[in-house]
């Protein structure tokens, strides 16, 4: 789905530890702001052999998000819980008990032809069960569509798959990193991702399978501290939405103001946008130049873009002209 505001909204995802004991804490206080989703990760960085203390501590951390919720106003982010295993959500649901109303959905790593279906079949049961959507957000970054010769049959199979719960499916997300690492790559801070062409071929690949009906959200940037971290970061991002991609996965609260600052939405867009969408249909003409006289709107060819225009500046904002 990308008609819709909700798809837009998942936003910066800022990715953390399930088990980390101050998680809570964090958000009741605020640290993190007030424009940002937030997965708890169950799987890659949570040692095996602590999995299921995790899941306590993460279970500990809803409770108490969800006892403070009822004394008092505070952000809520969305939540997402990344699993290891289909089999995983259902268990953790019912474990949620009464605090799984604070669960926006389920993120699903390696999301593959292996394990499609049984994910699919775990997020269908819990809707059915549950009196609230829960949502989902599947993760490309399986090295099985790395191989030329099957990739585009494996994409084209698993968006027959996810059609089938489409109105669950948030985002489509890539796994950026892991791909790099099937290559034995990494980009520095002065380095784009899109630049490393196997894995951008990748990406480009998802959004033409994925990107006329689904949101498709940018893979990671892990830098935070270095001294070029944001001006990286914001060379990504630009070449991330010139792609096609909207929102992206962060791991440091310091990331999370630059995703929302760059994803704002420009004056000229936003007023072109506008006038798209609001075009005399009965006018002999569909084509016109723009606010500022700069360039061509035509109705017909940009319709589509017009409407994602106006729906990330409803969610990130627009950016007043300098």
């Amino acid at each position: 789905m990308n008609n819709s505001l909700l798809y837009y909204s998942v936003g910066a995802l800022l990715y953390c530890p399930a088990n980390r004991k101050t998680i809570a804490d964090s958000i009741i206080r605020g640290r993190f702001g007030t424009q940002y989703s937030l997965a708890l990760c169950l799987e890659d960085t949570i040692r095996d052999d602590c999995v299921a203390e995790a899941e306590h501590i993460l279970a500990g951390s809803l409770r108490q998000l969800a006892a403070q919720a009822s004394q008092g106003a505070f952000y809520l982010p969305k939540l997402f819980v990344r699993v290891r295993t289909a089999r995983q959500i259902g268990r953790l649901y019912a474990a949620f008990g009464e605090s799984a109303r604070l669960v926006t959905g389920f993120i699903l790593p390696k999301f593959s032809l292996e394990n499609a279906d049984a994910y699919i079949q775990e997020i269908t049961r819990i809707n059915e069960q549950s009196n609230q959507p829960v949502y989902t957000m599947p993760i490309f970054e399986s090295p099985s569509i790395i191989d030329l010769r099957h990739r585009a049959e494996i994409l084209y199979t698993l968006k027959e798959k996810l059609d089938q719960i489409e109105e669950r499916v948030l985002n489509i997300r890539v796994g950026g990193n892991d791909l790099c690492h099937a290559f034995g790559f990494r980009r520095h801070d002065d380095e784009s991702i899109h630049q490393i062409r196997p894995v951008a071929n990748i990406f480009s690949d998802i959004i033409t399978v994925f990107g006329r009906d689904y949101v498709v959200s940018g893979p990671v940037w892990e830098y935070y501290h270095s001294s070029n971290w944001e001006r990286g970061l914001y060379h990504e991002i630009a070449d991330d939405k010139l792609c096609g991609f909207v929102g992206k996965t962060v791991i440091y609260p310091s990331q999370i103001d630059v995703v929302n600052e760059a994803y704002k939405v420009s004056e000229r867009d936003y007023a072109d946008a506008s006038a798209i969408l609001n075009w005399d249909r009965t006018s002999h003409a569909l084509v016109a130049a723009s606010a500022g006289g700069e360039r061509m709107n035509e109705y017909k060819t940009h319709s589509n873009w017009a409407l994602r225009t106006l729906l990330m500046a409803e969610y990130f904002g627009v950016k007043k002209a300098l």
